[in-house]
């Protein structure tokens, strides 16, 4: 755990000055709360007996002087609250850039064993709960433990039996803290816990029995808040109740040794400004350690992933790509995914000339996108070799292996963001003329100009204003733009209708020209033009040739042509 939290420490290395001066007003803020209840004693126990003059401008003098200490402490608490947000928030920034790099260099075999929720959890609300404990932990701790023990030891010089009398209740507001806000925590993690429940129902107003467990759904999430409410409003009542006590023993305390003449009047008074430093500190110290326990829960997660190592990664000696021909094999190739014995691919031997269109069909699972994955390497072989241009690709730079690589799926992803930010992802200092001529030769130029805005109009999240084939042909333009002498199609097509698949396969072959290019097809009419067709079954390439000798053969790609026709 030591070494956890000396490795958390470790970020505030970067904003040192902030986080001193930070520490700094913030012991300053808590020292000037302690010291103006000591001021007003000094009022009370020396000023009412001078003569009038001499107590007026000693009154005068004494009110700016606390006036300045306030104008002091209003300061600290805005520098700590302004800046030391800030440090938090740039701690956050760090720490989301280090764990967002370190999800950049994990493979697809990573992803495919985790949850996209629980990945964005680490980079959300974990970082949140951490940076919220490197601002607000240290701080609280300092000025909770000054107040406290500022306030006990001041209280003690002036009067021990009042000392004693206001801390007669604090072990018991203590206690009563500690169970509440327990109790508390376990509500709302229920409210969590029902809430997420109510999302996965899926109600519709035609069908009674969802809608029925929608109701149940959601009167189960206002038992829940009934129970967080009424947690919430014991611990509130009772943190104030608590105080109220402290302050009524002290007062009659202090009564009672008033009327025997054993304490003067400012004793009393000094004790009661005193209460509000020894209960507020409780509240901060039980807000503390929950705020430790879920950033360092936070933390602890954070550490898992980033423990984790990229099993696809460049060598030390890993060479810069140049001169891409665009010759692909595949030399006794297997893979598995990680975790299952049975392999989807074993021992393929392929040989892929450069500039060669090659299309791959077969049922589902037979490997065809594995296959492809492979040339990424968005996956290793478990088995074999893939050479591009005679080299293993294991020995190349990842970066400079993939920008020679064009892929265009069938699931597109846009962003929110214009037309023109999302064709110039494929090449980011591309210029708008560069950008232009990617979208002509993509065949979107024509619809492009017709939206309202044209190349400037905001598509929304993922392009939720565009059509499929729309959103189809600006990814193509995307690799158009990117110009990789190698590409990828992933069922390109298939989800698009008649009219909008022509256009869009007029647009896929016009990017395909001179290019090494795979197509995993769906749709078999698409590829009847290409140059070699692989069937792949889970036996491997269990037949290769051009449309017309496939169909010559009448073995499994010719059964799949006609029935594609049925």
């Amino acid at each position: 755990m030591l070494k956890t939290l000396k490795n958390l420490a470790g970020y505030y290395k970067p904003y040192k000055r902030l986080f001193f001066s930070d520490m700094f007003f913030a012991i300053l803020g808590a020292a000037i709360t302690l010291v103006i209840p000591l001021i007003v004693r000094y009022i009370t126990s020396n000023i009412v007996n001078l003569p009038v003059d001499m107590a007026t401008g000693m009154i005068v003098k004494l009110g700016i002087f606390m006036i300045l200490l306030v104008l002091i402490e209003a300061f600290c608490n805005f520098y700590i609250a302004y800046y030391g947000h800030i440090m938090g928030a740039r701690i956050e920034r760090d720490m989301r850039n280090e764990i967002f790099g370190h999800y950049q260099k994990l493979s697809f075999a990573f992803y495919d064993n985790q949850k996209v929720g629980h990945l964005l959890s680490r980079i959300t609300a974990d970082l949140f709960d951490i940076s919220e404990l490197l601002h607000h932990g240290p701080e609280d701790l300092v000025i909770s433990i000054i107040k406290f023990l500022g306030a006990f030891i001041i209280l003690m010089l002036v009067n021990v039996r009042l000392a004693m009398a206001a801390f007669l209740f604090v072990p018991f507001l203590i206690l009563y803290a500690v169970v509440f806000n327990g109790k508390m925590k376990t509500a709302f993690r229920e409210n969590r816990a029902s809430l997420s429940g109510i999302r996965v129902v899926k109600s519709f107003a035609n069908e009674k029995q969802e809608m029925e467990k929608f109701r149940k759904g959601n009167e189960r999430f206002v038992d829940s808040k009934k129970l967080s409410y009424k947690y919430m409003g014991g611990y509130n009542s009772g943190m104030g109740a608590f105080t109220t006590l402290i302050t009524i023993s002290v007062l009659l305390a202090g009564a009672f040794f008033l009327t025997r003449g054993e304490m003067p009047v400012e004793d009393l008074v000094t004790a009661l400004l005193y209460i509000n430093n020894l209960t507020d500190p409780v509240k901060k110290l039980i807000t503390f350690t929950e705020q430790f326990q879920n950033g360092y829960s936070g933390y602890s997660r954070f550490l898992e992933i980033m423990a984790v190592a990229p099993d696809i990664k460049d060598k030390e000696d890993a060479k810069e790509l140049t001169d891409v021909k665009g010759e692909i094999d595949f030399e006794n190739v297997s893979f598995a995914y990680e975790g299952n014995k049975e392999k989807v691919l074993s021992h393929v031997n392929l040989q892929v000339k450069a500039g060669e269109y090659i299309a791959l069909v077969g049922s589902s699972g037979a490997g065809k996108t594995t296959l492809c994955s492979l040339i990424p390497r968005f996956y290793d072989v478990t088995g074999g070799r893939v050479l591009l241009d005679g080299e293993d690709i294991r020995n190349l730079k990842l970066q400079s292996l993939r920008n020679h690589i064009g892929i265009v799926q069938q699931d597109v992803y846009l962003f929110a963001g214009t037309v023109m930010e999302n064709i110039r992802y494929g090449k980011p200092e591309a210029s708008d003329e560069e950008v232009i001529r990617a979208a002509k030769a993509a065949n979107a130029h024509e619809f492009i100009m017709e939206l309202e805005n044209g190349y400037d109009t905001d598509i929304g999240q993922r392009g939720v204003k565009l059509s499929g084939g729309q959103k189809q042909r600006l990814s193509i333009a995307r690799v158009f733009l990117k110009n990789p002498p190698i590409l990828i199609f992933d069922e390109a097509t298939s989800a698009l209708d008649n009219e909008s698949e022509k256009i869009v396969q007029k647009s896929l072959e016009e990017l395909a020209k001179n290019r090494t290019t795979f197509v995993i097809a769906h749709r078999l009419s698409t590829i009847r033009k290409a140059q070699r067709i692989l069937v792949l079954t889970e036996e491997g390439i269990a037949e290769e040739g051009t449309h017309e000798e496939l169909m010559k053969k009448d073995g499994i790609y010719s059964s799949l042509y006609k029935m594609s026709f049925a």
